[in-house]
């Protein structure tokens, strides 16, 4: 007899099978509605996972992916074929998924004992795959995955090797499921803010899933923010000119320098445990253990949430590096060497959590004050520094050159009597870069969407990137851009490679685009853009219909600055309205011109 706290595993893969022939968004939302509504809530944390494609929260450190090699193997020892037979068939059809199915479907064994595959089974068999390491452990991994495939139906087969390989390609997202949960449980999209609210301080999704499945929306209460759970982080908004922030913001605030380092959110345990996650929420503790040091040492209270930006610098001249040197920290191995090569300083500027209390709901200035009494500044551990004062557009525009001449970006503006308002993009906090002041000379992060074929000295890999910026109120990808210029040689001949993962067979449903691809990418990659100046457009989506009626805006003559922002998921990248007020601005300083 069938567990009632269990689901059976094909129907998941028949939902998935509908998802991936399905471009339209409602439709995926409605097909994730009925999947949820029928999940018993002992395994919906589960189910969302897996839809996900993958076995924990993001912030969880467990990697699902399996070497191709062993993934091959295991298909043939559980269908009975050789391995030869299996790997021919893999570079005929290119999908791991595909291979597996076809392998199920025509297996040379019979399976008398067969189990039906089950919820449970199959997440506690890829974690227990994750979680495997040691001399034996492909032998332990061989087995239990190939155990899997041997009482799996064919489809059932295609999608636990998607997952298994990290390339399931749904198009499913986080804010996708959180529309159906609403729809499941709350009963309409229309409340998804509320869920949107309670994920961005506390983004496991799995977990919120399984609160409104038993307790409905009385359940969420229960879930606090907590040590181990990275807070989304606070976004901002930017203006160019020191007279338009005033206007914007009044004559008092907090006027920080914005350092030109990686996002960390630091979190403290009682025992002095120390844990770092960045901006896309990775747990990012292993390379940083001279940042875990420090904050150790530098924090005088129980526990805490930090908030702030690792810089990586000289420590003879005490001089700022840039961004991209900080990213040679990002390793597995040789983080000994990589730590005296390019040390880091931590510039703190809030404090989310302290001594088991939350503090986002608190004022700026208070948290501020908070944070200057529980840290104690060293060389390696420092506070932001800022200025809460009454400001002229003469004061700040003079600290503004006074942070480029540091080597940081500019200022960020603060209200002082802001809550932290997790994973927004407010006008709380504005940025405000000495590039703003000029034509478009602040590159902006988009995200590829598709490609084109190259033709010439680019035949064989794309010739052009179809970018995109997002839209935070629709949860969609816009295009502003098609981008070939900016590339060398060998970073274009790298495109396709870089691409492959994310390749699929339509246009993806959170992409809005009047133009046809060659080829359509999941919105994955981040690319840092620079553009001549932002124009009317009559084919790109971005801002479509709210300068002009039926016209977009566009990035006039885009480059690539050689810069791929891995440290930034989709969502981060420059949003639809960012873009409506730097054409704003840009007409307005025409106008004055003239």
């Amino acid at each position: 007899m069938p567990d009632e706290r269990d689901l059976p595993f094909g129907v998941l893969a028949e939902c998935y099978y509908r998802l991936e022939s399905t471009s339209g968004r409602l439709d995926m939302i409605s097909l994730l509605r009925d999947l949820l509504s029928r999940t018993p809530p002992d395994v919906i944390d589960k189910v969302v996972y897996l839809t996900l494609g993958r076995v924990a929260p993001e912030f969880v450190d467990l990697e699902l992916g399996i070497g191709e090699k062993l993934a091959l193997r295991a298909i043939a020892m559980a269908s009975g074929m050789a391995e030869s037979k299996v790997e021919a068939k893999y570079k005929e059809l290119g999908d791991i998924g595909l291979v597996a199915e076809w392998a199920i479907q025509n297996r040379s064994v019979l399976a008398f004992l067969k189990e039906e595959l089950t919820v449970n089974r199959v997440f506690n068999a890829l974690v227990k795959i994750a979680k495997t390491s040691g001399p034996s452990s492909q032998d332990i991994k061989l087995k239990t995955l190939s155990g899997l495939l041997a009482d799996a139906e064919p489809l059932e087969a295609r999608y636990i090797m998607r997952i298994i390989t990290e390339k399931l390609r749904l198009g499913v997202r986080d804010m996708t499921i959180l529309d159906a949960l609403a729809e499941a449980f709350l009963g309409g999209r229309q409340r998804r803010e509320m869920l949107e609210r309670k994920y961005n301080t506390y983004p496991d999704i799995g977990r919120i899933a399984r609160v409104l499945a038993e307790k409905g929306e009385a359940g969420l209460e229960e879930i606090k923010v907590s040590l181990g759970v990275p807070i989304r982080p606070m976004l901002a908004q930017r203006l160019r000119e020191a007279s338009e922030i005033l206007e914007k913001m009044g004559s008092r605030f907090l006027a920080e320098m914005k350092y030109d380092g990686e996002r960390m959110q630091v979190h403290v345990w009682p025992d002095g445990r120390v844990e770092i996650f960045s901006r896309r929420l990775e747990n990012i503790t292993h390379p940083y253990p001279d940042v875990r040091e420090g904050v150790r040492e530098a924090f005088k209270g129980e526990s805490a949430i930090l908030d702030g930006e690792g810089v990586a610098f000289n420590p003879d001249t005490g001089e700022l590096y840039p961004f991209q040197e900080l990213m040679h920290r990002r390793r597995k191995y040789g983080v000994e060497e990589m730590m005296e090569k390019y040390p880091v300083v931590l510039f703190l500027f809030d404090l989310l959590y302290l001594n088991g209390e939350e503090l986002i709901d608190r004022p700026l200035e208070e948290r501020r004050r908070l944070l200057e009494h529980v840290i104690e500044e060293s060389d390696r551990i420092k506070l932001a520094e800022g200025w809460l004062q009454e400001w002229t557009t003469e004061e700040l525009e003079k600290r503004l050159e006074l942070a480029v001449e540091r080597g940081t970006e500019g200022l960020m503006i603060k209200d002082p009597a802001s809550r932290y308002q997790a994973g927004v993009r407010g006008w709380s906090w504005v940025k405000y870069k000495r590039s703003y002041v000029s034509k478009m000379v602040e590159p902006v992060d988009l995200v590829a969407v598709g490609g084109f074929w190259g033709r010439g000295k680019r035949a064989g890999t794309y010739g052009a990137l179809l970018l995109a910026v997002y839209d935070p109120g629709t949860d969609t990808f816009k295009t502003v851009c098609k981008m070939g210029t900016g590339f060398t040689d060998e970073q274009l001949a790298q495109l396709p490679e870089i691409f492959k993962e994310y390749v699929i067979e339509h246009r993806h449903p959170s992409v809005v685009s009047n133009i046809e691809a060659d080829v359509w990418f999941v919105p994955a990659k981040v690319l840092e853009v620079i553009g001549d100046e932002i124009t009317l457009s009559p084919v790109h989506t971005c801002a479509w219909g709210k300068v002009k009626p039926d016209a977009g805006l566009a990035i006039r003559f885009p480059r690539f600055t050689g810069r791929w922002r891995d440290d930034k998921s989709p969502q981060d990248a420059t949003t639809e309205q960012e873009i409506v007020e730097m054409y704003r601005e840009q007409l307005r300083i025409i106008s004055e011109k003239r």
